[in-house]
Order: C-alpha cells, then structure tokens, then sequence
C-alpha cells in the first residue's frame, strides 16, 4: 500500500480544513476592533460573527449535489476562491454591510470545505486508514486555529486597525491551495460511479494501494452501484429504511455545535476577559487554547482507528461536560468588588463618578450587579458597561477556568470534533451521499449559527454561569444519545457500513 501517495494528496485537499479554522478563529481577535469601528451592538457583533454561517448553509446545501455532478475536486477548486475574496474584502470593508456580505462569502467556503474534503478523503482512503485520514482535515482545522490565534497575538499591536492585517493575511494560505488542488486527482469513485470512467479510476487507485488493491476497490464500486441503481433522492433520505443512519447523522450534528464549541473559538479572549484577565492574557490564552485542540486532534487520529468512534465519543462527551460544570462552578464562585482600584479602571469619566456610590460593595453574582448599575447608567452606557467594564470587578478563579475551557477542547479534540466528520463520510450509500451531507452539513451550521449569534447577548444579560451550565446540560445529553445510538464503523469498508445499517 503507497502510503506516502495517499496521505499527500489527503493533506492537500484537508487545506480546506486548514482555511476553515483559521477563518472561525481569527475573527475571535478581531471581535473588539470591528465592534468599536462599526460601532455594533451585542445583537450586531452576534450576527457579524455568526454570518459566515449563513454563507456555509447555502455552501452546505449546493456543494454535495454540484460535487455530486461535476466532482469533488472542482468544488474545492471554488472554496479556495471564496475563502480568497472573503480575506481581501472583509479587510477592506468600510461600512457594516459590506463586512457581513464578505464574511458571508468566506462562509460559501466553508460550507463546501467542510463537506467535501471528508467526502473526497474518505472516498480514496483504504478501509484501514480511512479514519485517520478523514481526521486530517479536523486535524488541519484546529491547525488553522491555532495559527489564527498566534497570528492575532503578534498582529494586535499594529498602529491603526490591527483587525484587518488579521482578517486580510488568510489570502495567502487560501491562494496556496488554489493552486495545489491542481496537482490532486479526481475521486475514482465518483468517476465510475458518475462517469463509468474504470480506466481512469483504476490508475488512481493503483497509484494509492497497488494492483489488487484497485481491482479490489471497483469490485466493491461496481456492486454497490448495481444494488443502488438509481440516484438517491430527498425522499430516500428521509425514508423509514434510512432512519438509524438519519438519526445518527442529525444526533451528532447538533450536540457537536450546541455544546458551545464554536462559542469558545469564536469568543475565546472575550470569555478570558470575562473571567478578569487583561487583553494581552486574554490573547496569549486563547493561542494555549489553540494548541491545546491541536495536540489531542493528534491523540484522536492516533486511536480514532484503533480505539475506535463510539469509544472515543463517549469519553469526550463526558470530559466535555465535566469541563463546562467547572467553568459553570468558577463563575457561580466568583465575586464582583467595587473599590478604588476598581473603580479607577473605568475609562469613562461620568460612568466612573455614578459608579462611586458603589465603592466598598461586593456582589456575588453578575445579575446582582447589574440590578445595581443599571439605575444609574444611561442606556448607552450601561450597554458599554456590560460589554467592556464588567471585567473591572471580577474576583474570579482564573486559574479554574483555564482549566474548564482546555478540558473541554481536548475533550471535544478528540471526539465530537473529528468523529462527526469521520463517521458522516462513512454511514451514508454513494448513491445519496452529496444531497444527505448537504442536508445534515446545513442542519449543523443552522445551530453553530443559533450558538454564534446568542453567546453575547448569554454573557450580558444570563451571565457566565448559567451559559456554561446550559451547555453542560446540553453535554450530559449527548452522553446519553452516543450510548444509545451510534454504532461502530472502524475497520468497515464504506459499502460494509451501509449494509450493516439501510433496513431492506
């Protein structure tokens, strides 16, 4: 088996994942300068954050179909270019409307990027390795994080408007893979299942494994197409002989995302900030973050084949929601003291003066305070109070909440994260896989949306403590649907899973 051969071509197309991530992530140290400059509200910085996800909704529901007609590799050709105008424009912009728009671009690539590199992964890789494989596009996703993290460290202190070099440098990565998808073939099983093109398809799958294993592999092809004559439609996808694969495809979309993993990528200086540190903390925790989601990605790619999905899914559901308790347990401990040193923090001088009559209190809760200030406040300014001098007077355990938050995305490196993708290549028929990744692709954007978009209004107005306690909640039960209904694919060749799961 030519190892070497398939694992370059696998890390080329997993570049995608590589944008993808940098793209969630960069925007987290962007998130002050944009709201300042376009003067935003929770409810705007909410839906400048979460657009791109709209974007990737109408990325997921076009790009399965068109890569289903004219193949996986075109489509990624196209990610590269959206991810390309994204960067430039939204570094460029100079009114609200015209950040949204480009974000909203940069989406579109995401939403291919993120279906189909699995898609073409899997569809190349050898049953024995198909699972570490797929892993390398979640593997370069929380590359790309992390790099987006040390790059919004070393950008933040450029004199002007540090946020668009932050925004504008993903040109360069997505330029490159413009470029190096050129060099990868197309899928041999979309060209003899689309095209009939045998020939062609056997010369790629000599070049990944060998001789007998290419005769092998369309042998598999060949009699999969012959069971499945007709090409999947939405109908077949929501018929009762699909439902076991349907609901674990629905089941992992929305607890990968309503657990709040993008709201701690998106947010996560801003949640350091919340928990008292100061901005430069703030950023070089988020790169710790960064790293921490790099290093157990590794650890899930290196078991994810020989552990096996279910286990490693059960183990970091229940670490995650260990993680989010305790991030819920150092809020819910915190206190909030208004003194002179406090107080003095303030940059507003009237706001600092009406807050004086506090001076020597101490609150336990951040709801308490707010009760408290409000009164006393303008609405504007009560407004800015929440979302920029809060941090002033919170006595916190910091060290606690680190903690939570690298528990929680280890815990979700290695499971969640690169299985959803790994096990949604894998359960569904050749025949409907474009059109029932698209469907599930959208419904998991569709709630990474509905995370992204509340999680400032959360902090404001339900505080820290119980935004981490919800998501906890929401943790325990995907401990619950993983015991219950997801089965096991690892070591399965892609046609063996689907006959183990479609009822007659």
């Amino acid at each position: 088996m030519k190892k070497s051969y398939t694992i370059l071509i696998s890390l080329i197309v997993a570049m995608g994942g590589f944008l993808l991530g940098f793209d969630s992530a960069v925007i987290s140290g962007a998130v002050s300068g944009i709201r300042v400059y376009f003067e935003m509200s929770d409810w705007q910085l909410g839906f400048a954050v979460g657009c791109v996800i709209f974007g990737a909704m109408f990325g997921n529901i076009v790009a399965g179909p068109l890569s289903d007609k004219f193949g996986r590799k075109k489509i990624l050709i196209f990610t590269a270019l959206f991810f390309t105008v994204s960067a430039l424009w939204s570094a460029m912009a100079m009114s609200y409307i015209s950040f949204v728009i480009a974000r909203i671009i940069g989406g579109v690539g995401i939403g291919g990027a993120i279906l189909i590199a699995p898609i073409y992964i899997a569809e190349i890789a050898p049953a024995k390795l198909r699972g570490s494989l797929v892993s390398l596009n979640q593997l370069n996703i929380v590359l790309g994080i992390s790099v987006a993290y040390f790059s919004n460290y070393f950008l933040k202190d450029i004199a002007g408007e540090s946020w668009r070099w932050m925004l504008g440098v993903e040109a360069i990565p997505a330029i490159i893979y413009f470029f190096a998808l050129f060099a990868v073939p197309r899928s041999p099983r979309w060209l003899i299942q689309r095209l009939n093109e045998v020939t062609l398809a056997k010369k790629i799958l000599v070049k990944i494994g060998g001789e007998e294993f290419a005769s092998t592999t369309i042998g598999e092809i060949q009699r999969g197409i012959a069971k499945k004559e007709a090409k999947g439609t939405y109908a077949d996808f929501f018929s009762k002989r699909m439902r076991l694969i349907v609901i674990i495809a629905f089941g992992l979309a929305f607890f990968q995302q309503i657990t709040g993993i993008n709201a701690i990528f998106y947010y996560a200086p801003t949640i350091f900030e919340q928990a008292g540190g100061s901005t430069d903390a703030s950023f070089l925790q988020a790169i710790v973050v960064g790293l921490t989601n790099l290093i157990f990605t590794f650890v899930a790619i290196w078991f994810i084949d020989k552990l096996g999905r279910k286990p490693l899914l059960i183990i970091g559901t229940s670490a995650m929601a260990i993680a989010l308790s305790l991030a819920a347990l150092a809020f819910n401990n915190a206190s909030y003291d208004f003194n002179n040193e406090s107080i003095y923090k303030v940059e507003n001088m009237e706001v600092k003066a009406a807050l004086s009559i506090l001076n020597g209190k101490t609150f336990d809760s951040q709801n308490e305070v707010f009760a408290k200030v409000e009164p006393l406040l303008t609405a504007a300014q009560f407004n800015d109070f929440k979302q920029n001098d809060i941090k002033n007077f919170i006595h916190i355990n910091a060290i606690l909440v680190l903690v939570a938050i690298l528990l929680y995305v280890a815990a979700f490196a290695v499971s969640l994260g690169p299985v959803m993708w790994t096990m949604l290549s894998e359960i569904f028929p050749g025949n409907m896989k474009g059109i029932a990744i698209s469907i599930v692709g959208f419904f998991n954007s569709l709630v990474s949306y509905t995370v992204t978009q509340f999680f400032p209004w959360e902090l404001s107005n339900l505080g820290p403590t119980i935004t981490f306690a919800i998501y906890a909640g929401l943790a325990i039960l995907s401990v619950v649907f993983v015991i219950k209904y997801v089965v096991e694919t690892k070591g399965k060749t892609l046609e063996e899973v689907q006959e183990a799961l479609i009822k007659p």
